[in-house]
């Protein structure tokens, strides 16, 4: 049956309506960054670029690394952004603009996410790139959605670690793609770890600054977490969403963080814009092998 115009929602051009993407503007690796700025600075080491449009916070740049068709897109701050940027790339794949049906055979991208973090522990280095083995997300999103797509021990472990607020959201971990992992998985520099995903970056990561939160210990409860031998290591704003709705689409799933602060020593980066650069040709190089 066809889907409705109100949910498949396309602009006049046929592109789909928040990313203005047709789909044959993206390639088969999607790059994210939050910061629509970054986008260009990714792009500045392809060899060409074949596309670009952008519409809103939403930048998007097709091209060639080292002979490899990649994208990268900007989605903006936050789970909402993600919600969208994920489900319309879905689309641009796996339903038929034309008959408004989706397609009979699925189409499976690769998504890696290239962003900044705060490190919660005291590995979690300055300068480093942790690798989110996991994403546990303090958002909400999944549960919009049907799903049995869960670390179910993790997040049953998670559950009982954690004394919060019953207003807030049901936690969850869901992993990343194992075989993004183990391509990523082969430098000093990256420490693999659970990375936190948050509704905000005040309250929702325990920052105050006038308004006083509703459960003070919340930071110290997520660095005595442990899973087996995992922890969560860093606190973001992106990676659980990207994470849930890749997995329940079919699609592989990274995120990869610079730690450019550090909420255990109290610390920041002297050089972050060098440090997202460094993380920037380090995934480039990685995905051209891919």
């Amino acid at each position: 049956m066809p889907i409705a115009s109100s949910e498949l929602i396309l602009n006049p051009d046929g592109s789909i309506y928040h990313l203005n993407l047709k789909p044959e503007n993206i390639a088969d690796i999607i790059i994210t960054v939050g910061d629509q700025d970054r986008v260009a600075k990714v792009t500045s080491y392809f060899d060409e670029i074949i596309f670009e449009t952008q519409k809103r916070e939403f930048k998007t740049q097709t091209g060639f690394y080292r002979g490899k068709k990649m994208t990268v897109i900007s989605t903006g701050i936050g789970i909402d952004n993600i919600d969208i940027v994920l489900n319309e790339l879905d689309a641009l794949v796996n339903i038929d603009f034309e008959t408004r049906e989706i397609k009979l055979r699925h189409h499976k991208l690769n998504i890696i996410r290239i962003g900044t973090s705060g490190g919660i522990q005291p590995h979690a280095e300055l300068d480093k790139f942790i690798m989110s083995e996991a994403g546990v997300g303090f958002d909400g999103l999944l549960h919009y959605y049907k799903n049995d797509i869960t670390n179910k021990e993790a997040t049953k472990a998670l559950h009982a670690h954690l004394k919060v607020s019953s207003k807030k959201p049901e936690p969850y971990i869901v992993d990343a793609d194992p075989d993004l992992m183990t391509l990523f998985n082969t430098d000093e520099k990256v420490i693999p770890g659970y990375t936190g995903t948050n509704l905000g970056f005040y309250g929702p990561q325990g920052r105050t600054l006038r308004l006083e939160t509703e459960d003070a210990d919340f930071i110290d409860q997520l660095v005595d977490f442990r899973f087996q031998d995992k922890s969560i290591t860093n606190l973001e704003m992106e990676t659980s969403a990207i994470y849930a709705l890749s997995k329940l689409l079919g699609h592989g799933a990274l995120s990869m963080n610079a730690i450019i602060a550090n909420r255990s020593t109290g610390n920041f980066s002297k050089d972050p814009k060098a440090t997202v650069d460094s993380l920037i040709q380090f995934t480039l190089d990685k995905l051209s092998k891919l």
